[in-house]
C-alpha cells in the first residue's frame, strides 16, 4: 500500500502556486471541438429487438440519410449523440409486425431507448506534400498528425529537395542561359541571311550580337555561320553555273541539228526528184520496178530521218526552255526562301525574347521566396491542417501530436537553409 504525503506549504502563496500549475495544465490541452457529422459519414441503426431493420446508411451529397423505415432526415451538422437522438425520435412512432417462431404474428413497438446510431465509417482524411505516399487514408478515432504521415509512408526527403526553391531557381537560371544562347543563335543566323540576299559570300566577324554570352561562344557561332554562308553561296552558284551550261549546249545542239534538219530536207527533196523521173522512165518502158521501188524506199528512208532530226530538234529546244525559266526561277525562289528564313528567325528571336522576360521574373521570384525561406527555416517540418468548420476551411500550423478530425487535411512541408545569388544579366 503506498503513502501519499501532502507537504506543508505557506497558505496563501502556496495555493496561488498550486492554483496557476493546475491552470497552465487545463491551458496546454484545450478542449476538443465536438464532433458533427458531414457528407461520407457512415452510421449503422440497430433496434434491440428487431436485428433484421439493422442497417447502414451514409450521410449523401444533401446532408440526410434514409432507410426504409427511418425515411429521410437531415443529419449533417449534428454531433452523433444528437443524430441518435432525432433517429430515436423518428423510429419511437414506429410499430413493427413480426413472425415469432412458432408462426404468431406479434406486434413490436419500438422504444426510443431500443434504437441505436453509431458512426462506424469516417471520412478520411488527407496527406499532401513531402510525404511518399500522397494521399487519403481512413479515420480512426484519436489519430495523430504523426501517425497520418506514418500512413503515408513517411516524410519524403527527395520530393522536397526536388520541390526546394533553392534548387529551382537555379534551374530558371540555366533555362535563362540557354535561352540567351537561343537569341544569340537566331541572330547569328539573321546576320548570315542578311549577307546572303546582299551578295555577299563572307559574314563579317565583327558583327555585333547584343547577348550575355562569351564572347568564345559568339565567335564559334559567327565562324560556323559563315562557313554555312559560303557553302551556300557556292551551292548557289554551281547550280546557276549548271543551267547556265545547259542553256549553251542545248543552244549548240539546236545548230547542230538545225543543220541536220536543213541537210535532211535536201535529200529528202531529192530522193523524191528522183523517185519521180523513175517513175516517167518506169512508164514508158525504159525502166524496170525494181528501181521504182528502191526509189521509193530512198523516199521513205529520208523522210523518217527528218522526222526524227525534226523530234529531236523540238525536244532540244523544249530543253533549252527549261534550263532558261530554271535559270529565271532560280534568283526569284532563292530570294523568296530567305525572305521566308529571315522572318521565321525574327518570329523565334521575339518568342526568345518574351520568354526571356519571363525566366527573368521567375527567377526573381524563386530568388525572393528561396531568400525568404532560408531566413525563416528552422529546418523542422511545416505541417498545416486545413479543417472544414461552421464559417468555411480554416488553416492552422500543427504539431505531429495534434489529434486530428475525420475530413482533415494535412500539408506537409520539409524546409532547408540555403544561401542564394542568382543573377538575371
Amino acid at each position: 500500500m503506498s503513502n501519499i504525503r501532502l507537504l506543508p506549504c505557506a497558505k496563501a502563496p502556496c495555493i496561488a502556486g498550486l492554483m496557476s500549475v493546475i491552470g497552465l495544465l487545463f491551458s496546454a490541452h484545450p478542449a476538443k471541438a465536438e464532433y458533427h457529422l458531414d457528407v461520407g459519414d457512415v452510421i449503422e441503426i440497430a433496434v434491440a429487438r428487431v436485428p433484421e431493420l439493422q442497417r447502414r446508411v451514409s450521410v449523401q451529397l444533401d446532408g440526410s440519410i434514409s432507410s426504409p423505415l427511418l425515411g429521410t432526415i437531415i443529419v449533417r451538422g449534428l454531433s452523433p449523440m444528437e443524430a441518435q437522438a432525432k433517429i430515436q425520435a423518428t423510429l419511437s412512432t414506429s410499430v413493427i409486425r413480426q413472425r415469432t417462431p412458432d408462426g404468431r404474428e406479434d406486434t413490436v413497438m419500438i422504444e426510443p431507448y431500443e434504437v441505436s446510431a453509431t458512426v462506424v465509417e469516417y471520412r478520411p482524411i488527407y496527406v499532401n506534400g513531402d510525404v511518399a505516399k500522397p494521399g487519403d487514408h481512413p479515420y480512426r478515432p484519436l489519430m495523430t498528425v504523426r501517425q497520418a504521415i506514418a500512413l503515408s509512408g513517411g516524410y519524403d526527403f527527395m520530393h522536397a529537395l526536388i520541390n526546394i526553391p533553392f534548387l529551382q531557381a537555379a534551374d530558371l537560371q540555366s533555362d535563362y542561359e540557354s535561352l540567351w544562347m537561343e537569341s544569340a543563335k537566331e541572330q547569328v543566323l539573321t546576320a548570315r541571311l542578311k549577307a546572303e540576299l546582299e551578295g555577299k559570300d563572307s559574314l563579317d566577324q565583327s558583327v555585333r550580337i547584343d547577348v550575355p554570352v562569351p564572347q568564345t561562344a559568339i565567335s564559334e557561332l559567327v565562324r560556323l555561320a559563315s562557313e554555312q554562308l559560303k557553302t551556300r553561296v557556292a551551292d548557289y552558284r554551281r547550280e546557276k553555273a549548271f543551267l547556265q551550261r545547259g542553256i549553251e549546249q542545248a543552244g549548240r545542239q539546236l545548230g547542230v541539228l538545225s543543220e541536220q534538219e536543213a541537210t535532211e530536207a535536201q535529200g529528202v527533196q531529192a530522193d523524191a526528184e528522183e523517185l519521180k523521173r523513175a517513175m516517167e522512165l518506169f512508164s514508158k518502158g525504159n525502166l524496170i520496178s525494181t528501181r521504182v521501188t528502191d526509189a521509193r524506199r530512198a523516199v521513205l528512208l529520208s523522210s523518217t530521218r527528218k522526222l526524227q532530226t525534226t523530234a529531236e530538234l523540238m525536244q532540244v529546244r523544249k530543253q533549252q526552255d527549261d534550263f532558261a525559266r530554271q535559270l529565271e526561277r532560280l534568283d526569284d525562289q532563292r530570294k523568296i526562301a530567305l525572305l521566308q528564313e529571315l522572318q521565321d528567325a525574327g518570329v523565334r528571336l521575339a518568342e526568345i525574347r518574351s520568354k526571356l522576360q519571363g525566366a527573368r521574373d521567375k527567377i526573381q521570384y524563386a530568388t525572393a521566396v528561396a531568400s525568404q525561406r532560408a531566413s525563416s527555416s528552422s529546418g523542422k517540418p511545416r505541417l498545416t491542417v486545413l479543417r472544414k468548420g461552421e464559417k468555411g476551411w480554416e488553416s492552422s500550423l500543427a504539431s505531429e501530436e495534434l489529434e486530428l478530425q475525420p475530413g482533415d487535411v494535412i500539408e506537409v512541408a520539409l524546409q532547408y537553409e540555403h544561401a542564394v545569388g542568382l543573377s538575371t544579366r
